[in-house]
C-alpha cells in the first residue's frame, strides 16, 4: 500500500481503543520510515498521538483516499476485539498522499460491526461554492 520497494524500513503503529473496558477498534498505522517521528514513545501514544506525531512538518497532504468494507474478523482481531468470529467489522483502509505523490501513510482500522458508525462529510472547495454561486 505504500508503494516502497519490498523490505524497505517502515515504522507500525498499533493502537488498541476502548470504550470504557471493551475494545471499541484496532488500528495499525504504517509510514515509511524516514518519515517517522524521532521522539516516538516506547509505548503506543493511541491513535490521537499517533495523529499529532504524523501532523508534523512534511509536504502538505493533497488526497487522501479511505475505503470501507464489512466483512468477518480473522481470528486475532476477533481475539483482540473481544468479539465472536461471526460478528461482521467495519474494515477501514486508508492511505495518505503528500503533494510530492508519495504515499506518507497507510492506515488499517478495524470496527466490530455492533459498536461502529460510519460519519462521511464532504466540504465543497472555494471553486465548487463560486460554481454553485
Amino acid at each position: 500500500m505504500l508503494r516502497v520497494p519490498a523490505g524497505s524500513p517502515l515504522t507500525e503503529f498499533v493502537c488498541l481503543s476502548h470504550d470504557g473496558k471493551a475494545p471499541h477498534s484496532l488500528a495499525r498505522v504504517y509510514i515509511p520510515r524516514d518519515l517517522a517521528p524521532a521522539d516516538v514513545p516506547g509505548e503506543s501514544p493511541g491513535p490521537e498521538g499517533v495523529a499529532t506525531m504524523l501532523a508534523k512538518p512534511h509536504p502538505p497532504l493533497t488526497e487522501v483516499q479511505e475505503r470501507v468494507c464489512a466483512r468477518v474478523p480473522t481470528p486475532v482481531e476477533a481475539t483482540t476485539l473481544r468479539i465472536s468470529s461471526t460478528l461482521a467489522v467495519l474494515e477501514v483502509t486508508r492511505v495518505a498522499i503528500d503533494t510530492s505523490g508519495r504515499i506518507v501513510e497507510a492506515a488499517l482500522l478495524v470496527l466490530p460491526g455492533d459498536r461502529a458508525d460510519a460519519i462521511f462529510t464532504t466540504h465543497p472547495t472555494i471553486e465548487e461554492r463560486k460554481a454553485e454561486g
